[in-house]
């Protein structure tokens, strides 16, 4: 690779992790043709960028974005894939399915949203973080909740209170 490519391969790499909030550093060695096809596959239908890169061009990429990716171009050891997503969890979730297959890929880090972690340890709490609209969804039906209550409990007291309106007005 020429001075000239690593230099356009860097750009581009900067680029899409500038516009990136998520990000997945994972090792996808090992696995097969069919392994690797499938797993690609499922990531371009979850939305998911999959992409084999160069430590030290991902390092470098990296370093040319305002983002503060801490302790993750430390761990760019072997061979390194690079997740990239719109949703927290949507790469957790697929690494996990794979991981029930083999023992690849393993994960090395994540950044999302500014918090960065690091290790394989931390696949079962990255699958567990909720998404963007899941939280929406959550907030919009606890706001909801309460309402609810009034309305009914409205309708049933009133329903309560003329029956005994009725009963004393009889007397």
């Amino acid at each position: 690779m020429t001075k000239e490519e690593k230099s356009r391969v860097i750009e581009d790499l900067t680029a899409q992790l500038a516009e990136a909030n998520v990000v997945y550093v994972a090792d996808i060695s090992g696995l097969n043709a069919s392994v690797t096809s499938d797993l690609r596959r499922a990531c371009f239908k979850a939305g998911i960028k999959l992409e084999v890169v160069k430590n030290t061009l991902l390092e470098k990429a990296m370093e040319g974005t305002s983002n503060n990716y801490g302790e993750l171009p430390t761990i760019l050891k072997g061979n390194t894939s690079i997740l990239i997503a719109d949703n927290g969890n949507a790469p957790a979730k697929i690494i996990k399915e794979f991981r029930k297959r083999s023992d690849k890929p393993v994960l090395k880090g994540a950044y999302i949203h500014e918090a960065v972690f690091i290790g394989d340890n931390q696949l079962d709490a990255l699958v567990s973080l909720k998404s963007k609209d899941e939280v929406i969804g959550e907030i919009v039906g606890l706001l909801q909740s309460p309402a609810k209550n009034v309305v009914s409990a409205l309708k049933s007291g009133g329903g309560k209170i003329a029956g005994i309106l009725k009963t004393l007005s009889e007397k």
